[in-house]
């Protein structure tokens, strides 16, 4: 059934709003979720500010596509509409939305080993393997965690993701942060972070000297991964095609 033709604000963006409920059924599967806090977003416009996002205090795994907010990041009595999103999701995403146009998805969780690497004094993620490589010269690392994220946090976390290339940021005391240029472009880097990151949790518990790449091969490694053809697009259209077999409902 073509339900973008329906103007109904829960139907608008159709195909987006199944890519996002597909994203955080997959989320909670993997368990990286938490409760029912964390939040997706996506713009939906040309220059980003008006976005999808979770409604407040929703639970992943329960998630469905005709769900998700359509909000404006530049709609200052946004806070006073009756589906209001959670506060801090505002605060986070709005102010993303709102100051990085680039960022046109960005997923924002506390997944255990993420966090974990948040939590050490030395937060960087050293190039050991092709997961972690991914990411070489392609994080911030963010060491002023000042609170939850109302509006002057999201508004100081956006400052930190202006430069395009930096497409994660290791959010120091708190958890991660992805940006991408598409639901299965973001799903996809946050998915490669996590395993990246349990890697490196994994090797530091060993107690072993890390055997740590070249910083040309590290950099040769990101490239070919960023220049790989549809695998994340392939990757979601594999998660959705799952999902589907199951009878779930998350597109409805």
């Amino acid at each position: 059934m073509n339900k973008q033709a329906d103007l109904s604000p829960n139907l608008t963006h159709w195909q987006e709003r199944v890519d996002m409920a597909a994203a955080f059924r997959w989320t909670e599967r993997l368990d990286m979720h938490e409760g029912v806090a964390n939040h997706f977003s996506l713009a939906v416009n040309d220059n980003g500010t008006q976005f999808l996002m979770n409604p407040n205090q929703a639970h992943f795994r329960r998630i469905k596509a005709s769900d998700l907010l359509l909000l404006d990041a530049n709609d200052p009595k946004t806070m006073d509409r009756p589906d209001a999103p959670d506060p801090t999701a505002w605060g986070l995403h709005g102010s993303i939305h709102r100051l990085c146009p680039h960022a046109r998805c960005v997923m924002h969780v506390h997944s255990i080993h993420a966090t974990v690497l948040a939590c050490l004094a030395d937060s960087t993620l050293p190039p050991i393997d092709q997961n972690t490589a991914t990411f070489y010269n392609r994080y911030v690392v963010d060491g002023d965690f000042g609170g939850l994220a109302f509006e002057d946090e999201g508004a100081r976390c956006a400052s930190m993701l202006t430069d395009p290339k930096v497409k994660v940021m290791i959010m120091g005391n708190h958890g991660v942060l992805v940006i991408g240029d598409s639901v299965a472009d973001t799903f996809n880097r946050l998915y490669y972070f996590e395993r990246a990151a349990e890697t490196y949790i994994r090797a530091l518990q060993t107690g072993q000297k890390l055997r740590v790449l070249s910083d040309e091969i590290a950099e040769k490694t990101a490239q070919e991964l960023e220049d790989y053809p549809d695998q994340a697009e392939r990757h979601l259209a594999e998660l959705k095609a799952i999902l589907d077999d199951e009878g779930s409902n998350y597109a409805s």
